[in-house]
């Protein structure tokens, strides 16, 4: 834990120093300090110091929920937006910019499509009584999900092509480009709280990581303990997805990588993934904005990751994560 947070602070501080605009160690430093000339005191505390702490946050967060759906499910091929959060945030963001609101209302409109996705998902699958309770909420996660995603597309066509169309394009590949400091306590506030009942709750979701029978002999309340997780992860995950869009592949890699480090236990595997996905996420974001002239969205560069890796856990046909 220790190294990786140390390599996280050298990560950070090299990524301010890196863009269109080059500084040096020491100018960063002595802007950080409010030492520096005026130029860099703005390039580095407006501009680079907010995109850095977001791209942290989103992927701490994004990590941290991903580490917990993996355990929760105990399935390794779940990632944060198995219930329907991405789309469902995904869908509220687009009709947000379909009628016109500023930034504000959009990331309102985003968080609160993931929270009443996934609140339909749990209200659907508890009207499914012949199925088992985990799989009858992925199976209808992905149905919801399937809805909100056919929706969004429909608000795509009726866009306008040449205003509306490439923000909402936009918007949905994930960027970080437009996050200012103001945007970053709105996320900080719901995911600091979403954060803190799954560190809590920490051995419970260990007990839940073996199966409900185990959990129950236990004395653990497998209904009562799995909606507070759930709801404490989507909180977290609609919360970064408001603020930067949806950014696929993060929830899904990086707890495996953690796992690998420091283990299945949770209390140890929360941190650690949260440590890690803000480093990968953190690296991502700069080489968004700095390998071509213009920015690339963060989707497609966790995608290029993330599918490949998908592959790879297909390929060692592991279908349980007891």
């Amino acid at each position: 834990m220790i190294w990786l947070a140390v390599g996280l602070a050298l990560l950070s501080f090299g990524a301010l120093l890196v863009g269109p605009y080059g500084l040096t160690p020491s100018e960063t430093l002595a802007a950080l300090l409010g030492r520096g000339d005026a130029q860099s005191g703005i390039v580095i505390l407006n501009i680079r110091l907010p995109r850095v702490a977001s791209a942290l946050l989103v992927g701490a967060a994004l990590s941290a929920a991903g580490a917990t759906y993996q355990a929760l499910f105990r399935n390794p091929l779940v990632s944060p937006d198995i219930l329907g959060v991405s789309a469902g945030a995904g869908l509220g963001a687009v009709g947000g910019i379909f009628l016109g609101m500023p930034v504000l209302f959009i990331q309102g409109f985003a968080f609160a499509g993931g929270l009443l996705s996934v609140a339909l998902v749990m209200a659907v699958a508890s009207l499914v009584r012949h199925a088992e309770r985990t799989l009858s909420l992925v199976l209808t996660g992905v149905v919801i999900g399937a809805l909100a995603g056919a929706a969004t597309s429909l608000l795509k066509v009726m866009a306008d092509p040449y205003d509306q169309l490439p923000a909402i394009t936009f918007w949905l590949l994930g960027s970080l480009a437009s996050v200012t400091s103001a945007d970053l306590t709105p996320a900080l506030v719901p995911v600091a709280l979403g954060l803190l009942p799954l560190f809590l709750l920490r051995w419970q979701i260990n007990v839940l990581s073996m199966g409900d029978e185990e959990a129950l002999a236990l004395g653990i309340d497998t209904t009562r303990t799995r909606i507070a997780v759930i709801a404490a992860a989507t909180l977290v995950t609609a919360s970064v997805t408001a603020l930067a869009g949806v950014v696929g592949w993060v929830g899904l890699v990086i707890p495996h990588i953690a796992r690998m480090l420091v283990g299945p236990g949770f209390g140890r595997l929360l941190p650690a993934s949260a440590l890690l996905g803000a480093g990968y996420l953190l690296a991502v974001d700069t080489a968004a904005r700095t390998i071509a002239r213009a920015e690339v969205p963060l989707g497609i560069l966790t995608a290029v990751v993330g599918a490949p890796f998908f592959v790879w856990l297909l390929a060692r046909g592991r279908s349980g994560w007891s």
